[in-house]
Parts: C-alpha cells; sequence; structure tokens
C-alpha cells in the first residue's frame, strides 16, 4: 500500500480528501515500521496543534478498517503499519525496539490440517517479536 492507493480506497468509499489523513498516510509511509496513535500525534502535532488523540485514533481505525494499515498489539498498545503490498500470505518478525518488520514466507498453520482434520481454521495470525540485527549491535 502506498498513499496514493490508500486515499484511492478512501475515495472510493466515500471518505473525505482531508490534509491531516494525507499527512497521517504520509508518517505511515516514510517511517515503515509499526507505529502507536501516541507516535502518530507526537508527529503532527506541530502542525495540527488543535489535534486529539480521539481524531488520530479514529481514524487509524478507519484506516484499519479499510485495509489500509493492520494493526497488531504490542506491549499491550494497538500498532500500525501500512498493509503489505502482497496479496501473498505470509506473517511478520517485528523489532520490539525499532517496529521494523520482515516477512516470513512459510506458514505454521500448512500442517493443521493434517493434525487436526476436524477443525476448520477460519482465520489466523502469526508473529515473531524480538530484535532486529540493527537494534541488537
Amino acid at each position: 500500500m502506498n498513499i496514493d492507493q490508500a486515499m484511492t480506497v478512501l475515495k472510493d468509499k466515500g471518505y473525505k480528501h482531508t490534509d491531516k489523513r494525507a499527512d497521517m498516510l504520509k508518517l505511515f509511509a516514510d517511517q515503515k515500521r509499526y507505529l502507536s496513535a501516541k507516535d502518530v500525534l507526537e508527529s503532527l502535532q506541530d502542525e495540527y496543534p488543535g489535534l486529539s488523540f480521539d481524531t488520530i485514533y479514529r481514524n487509524l481505525s478507519l484506516f484499519s478498517d479499510l485495509n489500509i494499515l493492520e494493526a497488531t498489539e504490542l506491549e499491550g498498545e494497538k500498532r500500525f503499519r501500512f498493509s503489505c503490498a502482497t496479496s501473498e500470505h505470509h506473517h511478520h518478525l517485528i523489532c520490539l525496539d525499532c517496529g521494523k518488520t520482515k516477512h516470513i514466507h512459510s506458514c505454521p498453520m500448512d500442517s493443521l490440517d493434517t493434525m487436526y482434520p476436524d477443525f476448520e481454521v477460519t482465520g489466523h495470525k502469526f508473529e515473531i517479536y524480538g530484535k532486529c540485527e540493527e537494534c541488537r549491535s
């Protein structure tokens, strides 16, 4: 996902183009990592001094509902990043320090069908947390 694609999704779903929304999306495009609502507020409050936490969170939830952003929970806090450009099934390694992610292209669920043939899986989420090479140094 990129800013233009995200703005097209918003427009197609009947939502207005606003500078705040565009700037929020630009922040995610520039950061390429998971961000909290607090991170977004701190980054934008100089340009938008009256910006509230509620406005940020409402837009983050909207972006997530429209699959513009994907969400995870790190250290008890919801965090967001641009949805992956690939539609191929994958999972993520997530650095707990910098928030950067890497794709995992294998899925631990692949063997579940043979282990539990009577259970119908309707969805799952798999993430591995740790520290990337840069943050370990």
